[in-house]
């Protein structure tokens, strides 16, 4: 049987269930999943937010495989005051590393935000550098490379504090708290994900 669960992963945690070494988290502490399902995709161990976690073959495959596009949307905290041009570069697509390939990043739609965003408050918290502002950004991404975002917002000059993936396309976190565990029936996850 199908089974549907989407997390709010809180920082410090690794998007899978086996401990490498004994001081790692992993999701296995959050709930008591069943046996046969595992995450879709992953956040780092420094990323929080939204992660799907089924078992589910058709919706993995779905979600992963890049030539069905769909959107993820990240609250990305950045040291420092990106200007307009600064953003632009960001919307234009930018040159990563990618393991040991340069990759141009497809175009994104980027904002920054007039006030931080309603999260958790992250454990630990993240350091303030009273003399150096920081910035709230909402970025759309239409693919997930390894640590995509922050890769972009380096190349930039703009280090992630604080990274969150809020959504992805229609299905988001927004009333989740970190840690949160939700299951869901498979009508609205697809629906919520605009899947046919």
């Amino acid at each position: 049987m199908e089974k549907y669960f989407i997390i709010y992963k809180p920082y410090g945690v690794l998007s899978q269930f086996t401990k490498e070494h004994p001081n790692h988290h992993t999701l296995k502490e959050l709930f008591q999943f069943p046996k046969d399902v595992y995450p879709v995709g992953r956040l780092d161990q420094d990323s929080e937010g939204l992660l799907i976690i089924t078992n589910d073959k058709r919706l993995n495959h779905l979600l992963l495989d890049p030539s069905f596009a769909h959107s993820r949307t990240y609250l990305v905290q950045v040291e420092g005051e990106p200007q307009k041009a600064d953003l632009k570069m960001l919307r234009a697509g930018v040159k990563i590393r990618v393991g040991k390939k340069e990759y141009t990043s497809l175009p994104a739609q980027v904002r920054a935000l007039p006030a931080p965003p309603a999260l958790p408050e992250r454990d630990p918290p993240i350091r303030v550098r009273k003399s150096i502002p920081d910035t709230w950004l909402e970025l759309e991404l239409q693919e997930g490379k390894n640590r995509q975002v922050r890769r972009m917002c380096a190349k930039i000059g703009f280090p992630v504090l604080r990274l969150v993936r809020s959504k992805i396309e229609r299905l988001d976190i927004r009333d989740m708290k970190a840690g949160e565990v939700r299951e869901m029936e498979k009508e609205d996850m697809y629906r919520l994900l605009r899947l046919g």
